[in-house]
């Protein structure tokens, strides 16, 4: 499937609410520095149900990059995430993964995003003021991360080999498989 702009889609029924309302996309594309990856996703126009990954052509080793945020610049370094990767950001979450977990291509502003959406919804849904304390305290850390006040590592472990952190400062290492 060459990358025309467009990418091909199907309407299926969907598996949460049984509707043909399901449509299934799949693109073919090219990152840079990284190389040619299928983009899938399926999204319902009914219940709103949504699931995407992004899976590289070519065979890859199992890695781990490893990248430190310096400062607010780096919040446009690209991350592509396979949903079989990990996204560990220390001291803040771990992003394990799972029946949920979704691929994805985005830069460090918009994981980082992604993780403080999480930890807003901790807030407002926690039942103790610890717990809340601590989601505000972590909200504040991503702030000062984002506006490059404060260093903070980012690491993607992915077995598959579909993940990267595209960067002359990304450490990439052989991931060792258990």
């Amino acid at each position: 499937m060459p990358d025309d702009g467009m990418p091909e889609q199907v309407v299926d029924t969907c598996p949460m609410c049984r509707e043909k309302s399901l449509t299934l996309m799949e693109k073919e594309t090219e990152v840079p520095y990284f190389g040619r990856v299928l983009l899938f996703s399926m999204t319902c126009g009914t219940c709103k149900y949504h699931m995407a990954d992004v899976e590289a052509l070519e065979q890859k080793e199992p890695t781990r990059y490893t990248f430190e945020i310096q400062d607010e610049k780096d919040m446009n370094v690209r991350i592509v995430k396979s949903s079989e990767a990990t996204v560990k950001v220390p001291h803040i979450t771990t992003i394990e993964p799972g029946p949920a977990s979704q691929g994805y291509v985005t830069n460090i502003e918009g994981l980082l995003n992604r993780v403080k959406y999480q930890i807003e919804g901790v807030k407002e849904t926690a039942e103790d003021d610890e717990d809340r304390t601590k989601a505000k305290n972590l909200l504040k850390k991503i702030f000062r991360v984002k506006t490059g006040q404060e260093k903070q590592k980012i690491i993607i472990e992915d077995p598959s080999g579909n993940s990267a952190i595209i960067s002359d400062r990304a450490v990439k290492e052989k991931m060792k498989t258990k």
